[in-house]
Formats: structure tokens, sequence, C-alpha cells
């Protein structure tokens, strides 16, 4: 059997609280996959993406680069990422329900 040099032990402490920064619950973000949007929104769970943007009065010509569903608090947020006609690329977090 092999002793924990204090060289290992250090590593493994560093390694253990690396991994539990990691898993923190005010890091974590639970996020729907694609068929789980697709699933809230035929449901009525959910608005569909477009719907959010034009009730938030976004321009309809901000070309959609990224969308995520994820659970922000205990309400569904959709994080929308867009670039705007002048090229500017921007993260809208917006109400899903």
């Amino acid at each position: 059997m092999k002793t924990l040099t204090p060289k290992l032990l250090a590593s493994i402490a560093v390694a253990l609280m690396v991994g539990l920064a990691a898993a923190s619950p005010a890091q974590a973000q639970a996020c729907l996959d694609k068929l789980q949007i697709q699933e809230a929104v035929s449901s009525g769970q959910i608005m569909s993406v477009y719907d959010v943007l034009a009730s938030a009065g976004v321009d309809g010509s901000a070309e959609i680069l990224s969308v995520q569903v994820c659970d922000e608090g205990g309400r569904l947020v959709y994080i929308i990422g867009v670039l705007t006609p002048e090229g500017e690329a921007q993260n809208l977090v917006l109400g899903a329900q």
C-alpha cells in the first residue's frame, strides 16, 4: 500500500476544492436541451423564442446566434445571443413564461 505524502495530500485537496467549486449550486445553472425546449413550447409551458423577442420589443432584424432556456431561481428564462444590425453581439435574458 502506498503512503500519502504531504505533496500528494495537497494535490488531492486542491482537486477536491476545484471540483466542489465547479459543482456549487450558486454557479450551477440547469438548462433544457433542444428537445425539452420544443416540448415546453408545444405544451404551452413557455413561449416561443420569437414571441418572447417580440414581447420584449427586440428588432426582428436582429440575427439570433444562440438560444438556451435555463432555470434561474425557480423560473425559466431564455438566454438569447443576438447580433444587432450594427454588428454588436449581445446576450439577452428574457422571461420564458
